[in-house]
């Protein structure tokens, strides 16, 4: 018998040390290559540890809630494990009959989506474990058809109580981005007026158009729909945890439960007036995320000489556009707000004032020699706040992306920082940042700047306010843009400018067509 130790692996570029959040196993459990060990955090995120071994837990060697150095054992794992049917991986629940007899399909590695593929012959299914995340990028990806059945015109009238058995969609089938969950019920009611097969298949445009309004790009099945609108939660800010990527209703009681758990305990914050106020004071220690976000912004705020200012913005016509947007077809099921005209705003004004996107950097010897690198690409950050502190997690090449792929990108950014999951090279090599205090309903504010970049800009509430145009006074979309400059690379005027054309913008996004 062989044990193999596990130790503390650098999960980023040269983190030090990472606290045991949660362990997924327990000693006596058996485990495969890359199934999930335990959750650490680090000084940049939460992340899942995948096991490089596979066989049999005999020890947990830090408890949860510890935080040791990169290089410590953490866990050991014997070789000598015998799989055993009643520990294989559960089938898929819905699985064709004529599969029952075939071969088991592996174990479904940790990043990515393992999906056993048989041939026309039924060969056993094809892969091995993955390292990764999603699908290959030349993976073919298909679209699930809907399509009246071809029946004879006399059997058209049968009865549609009792249609023909088909086998069911196989569970273990990849969900790409564009896939849709449509209920059989509106399947069923979209299909039942056409009258013949040949008919039907010229009309298919126009089943599609009629399905089109049924379902969401957001995967829920329509009784975890009413539930969401019964509880008032918007399924865009649920984290999905669906075989196939959808939201089930454990999300959502899950979610419900978190903001449940805020209300009570502010009922609850004071605590008993008589005890002793030493006795009631909570300390809570400093570390992981919350550290690494102090020790930066001590850092920033005494190296870097700030200056802030402000401009008063209409921002009328980016509420005009943005409600075009979200009618387009070409942005239906994404997620459209007004920060993605800002985004798209602070790229096109940093081309303009290309010292906003750059860095002072030090000599390495010491003297007070340093240089200034200007960057010719933007990594544009998006400041987030989750349970485990503030994190500024970054798009790369901003600059390269239309403007769907950057509502797309900002998206995916937004769903990944909530759940925890934003991983350190997502939050490494950033360039300029933007902070939506806004979305607190707050009007602006003095923002630190991200160490190692040199501006940084707050997007303020946007309400109506009574504005001035062309000589009357009437009702506007107002907001308030803050941003703050390292000194030492930008200078007001260069600010002031920066600023100006960020609001140009907001004023008339169509300046983003020249």
């Amino acid at each position: 018998m062989t044990v193999n130790k596990f130790n503390l692996p650098d999960v980023g570029e040269g983190l030090t040390e990472a606290e045991i959040v949660s362990w997924k196993v327990r000693a006596g459990d058996t485990v495969a290559v890359n199934d999930v060990l335990c959750e650490i955090e680090t000084a940049k995120s939460l992340v899942e540890l995948p096991s490089p071994y596979a066989g049999t837990v005999t020890e947990l060697l830090v408890p949860e809630g510890v935080t040791v150095d990169v290089g410590t054992p953490i866990i050991s794992v014997s070789d000598t494990a015998t799989p055993e049917p009643a520990t294989a991986p559960p089938a898929p629940p819905a699985r064709a009959p004529e599969a029952a007899d075939a071969p088991p399909a592996p174990p479904a590695p940790m990043y990515g989506t393992l999906q056993p593929e048989t041939s026309d012959a039924g060969g056993p299914p094809a892969g091995g474990p993955l390292v990764g995340s999603g699908p290959k990028a030349d993976a073919v990806k298909r679209r699930r058809r809907i399509s009246a059945p071809a029946v004879p015109a006399a059997a058209a009238s049968a009865p549609a109580a009792a249609p023909a058995p088909a086998a069911p969609a196989p569970a273990v089938e990849p969900v790409e981005a564009h896939d849709i969950w449509i209920s059989p019920e509106a399947v069923a009611s979209a299909e039942r007026p056409a009258p013949a097969a040949a008919e039907a298949i010229d009309q298919r445009p126009t089943l599609g158009g009629a399905i089109t309004g049924l379902v969401s790009r957001v995967l829920a099945k329509p009784p975890v729909r009413k539930f969401a609108r019964d509880l008032g939660i918007d399924l865009a800010d649920v984290v999905p945890t669906g075989a196939r990527g959808e939201v089930t209703r454990e999300d959502l009681v899950s979610y419900q439960a978190q903001r449940d758990a805020e209300l009570d305990q502010a009922d609850s914050f004071w605590g008993k007036t008589g005890r002793p106020q030493e006795q009631r004071i909570e300390r809570i220690p400093v570390k992981g995320v919350r550290k690494a976000t102090a020790r930066a912004m001590v850092e920033s705020a005494f190296a870097a000489p700030h200056v802030s200012i402000f401009v008063d913005v209409d921002a009328s016509r980016t509420m005009e556009f943005v409600k075009r947007l979200k009618a387009s077809r070409d942005f239906e099921g994404i997620k459209v707000s007004p920060l993605l005209i800002l985004a798209k705003a602070v790229i096109w004004a940093a081309a303009r004032n290309p010292s906003v996107n750059a860095s002072w950097v030090d000599a390495e010897d010491g003297s007070d020699s340093a240089e200034i690198h200007v960057k010719h690409f933007m990594n544009l950050g998006i400041a987030a706040a989750t349970p485990r502190g503030l994190m500024v997690p970054n798009i790369k090449n901003a600059q390269d992306l239309s403007l769907k792929e950057l509502a797309l990108a900002l998206n995916d950014l937004a769903t990944t920082a909530r759940a925890g999951k934003t991983q350190p090279a997502q939050m490494q090599g950033g360039t300029l940042t933007v902070t939506n205090i806004g979305a607190l309903g707050i009007d602006t504010g003095t923002p630190i700047i991200n160490p190692g970049e040199v501006a940084i800009v707050a997007f303020g509430t946007i309400k109506q306010k009574p504005w001035v145009l062309d000589g009357e006074v009437i009702p506007r979309w107002i907001t308030t843009l803050g941003g703050s400059f390292d000194h030492r690379v930008v200078d007001g005027d260069l600010s002031a400018r920066f600023m100006a054309d960020v609001a140009a913008i907001l004023e008339e996004p169509a300046l983003l067509l020249d």
